[in-house]
């Protein structure tokens, strides 16, 4: 340690012998663009921008020229005629030509992007699916948080992802139906800007949830322009998006408002009464010290029924159809109101400061029926999930950088918090909704998370070092409102996680990396105060091997080996009000995948994704983990032509995979296609879009579960599923102006 620090001390008294060029790379409109590459065409050497898009690039001198590309804007050469510099750049196509593969952590970020720009998505369904090797289902009507498939973990709502918009936390801790919900629904899929993904537990400023991994959406600081789509399907769909320019083309501020209705029943026999309504308005403004300050406001709710999920043994005897129901007295309401600024300043050349402060109140209320008639032969057992939730927090950032000849350092330093106060968090048993028949848990929930952590890098010529260290605070309160005596439980702990991570790029078209960390699996408050604070944070060990690779201009390929150890995975189960402790786990797995531009219009990608995944603690044949995916395949070619036509064909594979421990009940795999085509004349855009083109028969999501109907004397456990979507058909017209 005293060596470390001797050496980063020896570093900040360096002085740069070389020249040095600033610069800053923005859009045309006077807006930063982060992650820009710049290098001069003279000497070789080569930089590039970041969050506030700012460079300093050495050995330049005037006269010298650089060429700059970013993802999504026009190449540009640029002669050096000043001692400081701004570069506008075009909006351009993506041409996976221009792509350099950063010398960075989080590298693979550059495919989210492209992958963005090449297939938009249209539903908040498809946000989640960018990231490679993520699955989703959705089983409750379309208002719930989807399930989530990522390396070998059914994450159920979000247990072991951590999931955020704009430096806002989107997961709920101790949530009514259980650790870690993440609903993104209150995200209006045209707002989104940028998708940065990572998986394992390597990242510095990611701790709780971060198991599997993270996703941060960051919707969009300005629009093209404004505009107005209406679409209508199959199955009574209908869907209005609006989004509106407040201040054109202005340089260096901008403001919109996003809003989005969806009304749908769904292909069910039950029709779903699906309603959602989404607003959202954000103002972003550069200031006159090039930093930007940006305020975002949004509320969404949905009200919605469900058919809820069924048994295989009805559909097999011809009682119910694939879209029929046991209890279509199901669903629930959701809503959430966001306030989230943020602030990006530049403290000098090599130093600046990025935070944000977030409000979010939120309300929620779930009705749901998985056993029927098992615990209560009279009325059944449909139960009642409720709460009401305030979470405010804050996350700040220094980043200092430090150059010379022969060393790169950059130091981050960040801490924040979270706070979460719930009120009346229930489960209760519930007969026709209206109905309740007994309280099982009710109590008020106060979680309080504290963190901070230091990220480095150090660069020698080809090898980035990453070495960091994490330390989180936890602090639980729960006050159980059926005891006979009023009393809070409470718990508290610390939880330290290194990191260090190896970076090699043996040029612009080859990198190799080696990370390794410790992170932690999230608990529940309930958990915590049941289980005496032992265990209540267990360590997760991670490791991945691999490569990025470009062996040909328009041709990019990722591959790696991981390795994930988990100490416990103690899950609060909010069906039923219980803990259960799952015990040690690992997973190992390869994850493979290509991004190919066959022509300038024509772009095919593909990503296969193979986990092993075992508890530890149990014999060989009963140590299977339940509806872990063994392994998943995507695949997409897409199109767009300067007339205007463009489109695109998907596909997703999921295997088959165990719905119990000795893998005596399969879920089923499926593999799904879908297409759109749409065309662009002037201000007006057509388009036509098919989820489930061949009409596959598929379980979108699928669960071991012991259930008894009314009629039944003994229960039976078996495969109980919510059926794909069939061939949907919907229609789209944008105008623009």
């Amino acid at each position: 340690m005293k060596y470390f620090f001797t050496i980063m001390l020896s570093l900040i008294g360096l002085v740069a012998n070389s020249q040095i060029q600033k610069g800053v790379v923005v859009d045309e409109f006077g807006n930063p663009i982060e992650n820009a590459y710049i290098i001069n065409v003279n000497s070789d050497t080569h930089a590039h921008t970041d969050e506030l898009g700012r460079f300093n690039i050495d050995k330049t001198k005037l006269e010298d020229i650089l060429t700059v590309r970013a993802i999504g804007f026009k190449k540009r050469n640029f002669t050096v005629e000043t001692p400081e510099i701004i570069i506008p750049l075009e909006d351009a196509l993506v041409h996976l030509d221009e792509i350099v593969i950063q010398h960075k952590l989080s590298a693979l970020n550059d495919i989210a992007k492209i992958d963005l720009q090449t297939t938009p998505v249209n539903s908040s369904q498809e946000i989640l699916r960018k990231v490679p090797g993520l699955f989703i289902g959705q089983h409750a009507g379309g208002g719930k948080a989807e399930q989530i498939f990522l390396r070998g973990f059914d994450i159920d709502h979000g247990t072991d992802i951590a999931i955020s918009v704009d430096g806002m936390p989107v997961n709920m801790v101790s949530h009514a139906h259980g650790q870690g919900y993440a609903d993104l629904h209150f995200v209006i899929p045209e707002t989104v800007a940028k998708i940065d993904f990572g998986k394992g537990t390597y990242y510095a400023d990611k701790g709780d949830f971060a198991t599997a991994g993270y996703v941060a959406f960051q919707t969009k600081e300005k629009l093209d322009n404004s505009s107005i789509s209406i679409e209508a399907g199959q199955f009574n769909s209908l869907r209005t998006v609006g989004l509106f320019d407040l201040l054109g083309k202005q340089n260096k501020q901008s403001a919109y408002i996003a809003t989005e209705y969806i009304l749908t029943d769904g292909p069910f026999d039950s029709p779903q009464n699906f309603k959602r309504i989404n607003l959202l308005g954000k103002y972003s403004v550069v200031l006159d010290d090039s930093s930007k300050f940006t305020l975002m406001a949004s509320h969404f709710s949905s009200i919605w029924d469900a058919s809820g999920q069924i048994p295989q043994r009805l559909v097999d005897n011809g009682s119910i159809s694939r879209f029929g129901s046991v209890d279509d007295t199901e669903g629930g309401n959701t809503s959430r109101t966001n306030i989230n600024a943020t602030l990006k300043k530049a403290i000098d050349e090599n130093t600046f400061i990025k935070a944000n402060t977030f409000f979010s109140k939120y309300d929620f209320e779930l009705y749901s029926n998985f056993t029927f008639f098992l615990e209560d032969p009279v009325n059944g057992d449909q139960i009642r999930q409720k709460e009401n939730r305030t979470i405010y927090g804050m996350n700040a950032e220094l980043n200092h950088k430090i150059k010379n000849d022969d060393w790169d350092v950059l130091l981050q330093f960040g801490t924040g918090f979270r706070s979460d106060a719930t009120e009346d968090t229930e489960l209760s048993h519930t007969l026709n909704r209206y109905t309740t028949l007994e309280q099982i848990k009710l109590g008020n929930i106060d979680e309080f998370n504290g963190f901070t952590y230091l990220n480095t890098e150090f660069k020698w010529g080809k090898l980035l070092l990453n070495p960091a260290l994490r330390l989180d605070y936890f602090k639980f309160n729960y006050q159980d409102k059926l005891a006979p005596v009023y009393a809070t439980q409470t718990e508290s702990k610390v939880k330290i996680s290194p990191k260090l991570n190896f970076i090699y790029a043996q040029n612009n078209n080859l990198q190799f990396f080696l990370k390794t960390g410790l992170g932690f699996h999230s608990n529940d408050a309930r958990v915590v105060v049941q289980n005496n604070g032992k265990q209540i944070l267990p360590t997760a060990i991670g490791a991945d091997i691999g490569t990025i690779w470009k062996p040909f201009p328009k041709l990019i390929v990722n591959s790696a080996l991981w390795y994930l150890y988990l100490e416990q995975e103690f899950v609060y189960v909010g069906d039923a009000g219980i803990v259960e402790p799952s015990g040690k786990s690992k997973r190992m797995g390869m994850d493979l995948g290509l991004r190919f531009q066959m022509n300038d219009w024509l772009y095919f990608d593909t990503d296969a994704n193979y986990t092993h995944a075992r508890s530890i603690d149990e014999p060989k044949g009963q140590n299977y983990i339940p509806l872990a995916p063994d392994f998943t395949a995507t695949a997409g070619l897409s199109f767009k032509s300067k007339e205007g036509i463009s489109g695109g064909l998907r596909s997703r594979y999921l295997k088959n995979r165990p719905a119990n421990e000795d893998n005596s009940i399969v879920a089923k795999g499926y593999t799904v296609v879908d297409f759109n085509i749409n065309y662009t004349y002037k201000k007006l855009a057509f388009g036509i879009s098919v989820e489930n083109l061949l009409n596959t028969k598929w379980n979108e999501t699928q669960f071991a579960t012991e259930s008894r109907l009314q009629n039944e004397s003994q229960s039976v456990e078996e495969i109980h599923f919510t059926p794909g979507t069939p061939f949907f058909m919907k229609g789209k017209i944008t105008y623009s102006f």
